[in-house]
């Protein structure tokens, strides 16, 4: 459903500035791409600006600028005397940051969770087994390193502490493959973690059997045993979906199947 977004100025378009009409096109944009990532305005709709400026209560500016970046993400296309199409998701970019953490936001939550996993389960054990051959000397001290505040942060129930390491040791094994392709996934990875915890499919405190394949992970790339972190790294993949999923079914909510 669509609705109007609050405007700290409500006397319209011409008394926002620059900074507060860049708060309203972020809002807006968040609250549409969410409700098309969702299905609430499902594909094959068609939208107006003029629908959209009074939905919102926004200026036209507001909402070009919005559809200029949905447009980018491939979630509607404008057409000539038919107006602004909703697309279906066969066209949306899958890949954007910001379209993985609208779909994380719908019921479809574990559909999306659970194409990230494939994705990664197929892209990070090569990444850690080429890790294991590339990397340098420092940054796997580093690494193990990391893996050992993380398990800190994990039995101390710091989340907040052991999300931020989570995210930095799965960047830097990325990073560490010199593959630079599988180095722009680490802002997907961010997404998926960061998803997990703020839609509570990460326990208080992480298993101990994750924790100890993130140390085995890196231990095998400093000893540079490349078959022993990628099978490592397989484990921590299916351990968190498992992990998940039974999670997501303890709460019985919509898709948890």
């Amino acid at each position: 459903m669509l609705c109007a977004v609050n405007q700290s100025s409500p006397g319209g378009a011409s008394s926002q500035h620059a900074p507060a009409e860049a708060g309203l096109h972020a809002r807006v944009l968040d609250h549409l791409g969410t409700a098309i990532c969702s299905g609430d305005v499902a594909a094959g709709s068609v939208l107006s600006i003029d629908d959209l400026v009074d939905r919102y209560q926004v200026s036209r500016s507001v909402i070009r600028e919005v559809l200029r970046v949905l447009a980018s993400m491939g979630l509607i296309e404008t057409r000539r005397r038919v107006g602004i199409m909703i697309q279906a998701a066969e066209a949306w970019s899958v890949f954007d940051p910001q379209v993985i953490r609208w779909r994380l936001a719908s019921d479809g939550r574990m559909t999306q969770m659970r194409s990230i996993t494939e994705l990664r389960t197929a892209i990070e054990p090569h990444a850690a087994w080429l890790a294991a051959e590339r990397i340098d000397d420092d940054e796997a001290s580093e690494l193990v390193g990391l893996a050992a505040k993380m398990w800190a942060a994990g039995k101390a129930g710091d989340e907040a502490r052991f999300l931020q390491l989570d995210i930095d040791f799965h960047r830097r094994v990325l990073a560490a493959s010199g593959n630079d392709m599988f180095a722009k996934l680490q802002l997907i990875v961010a997404e998926v973690l960061a998803g997990r915890h703020h839609y509570h499919l990460m326990p208080h405190y992480p298993d101990e059997q994750a924790l100890r394949l993130h140390t085995d992970v890196a231990q095998a790339i400093q000893r540079r045993d490349g078959e022993r972190a990628r099978k490592a790294m397989v484990g921590i993949m299916e351990q968190g979906f498992a992990e998940m999923k039974s999670m997501w079914e303890r709460t019985a909510e919509p898709g948890g199947a």
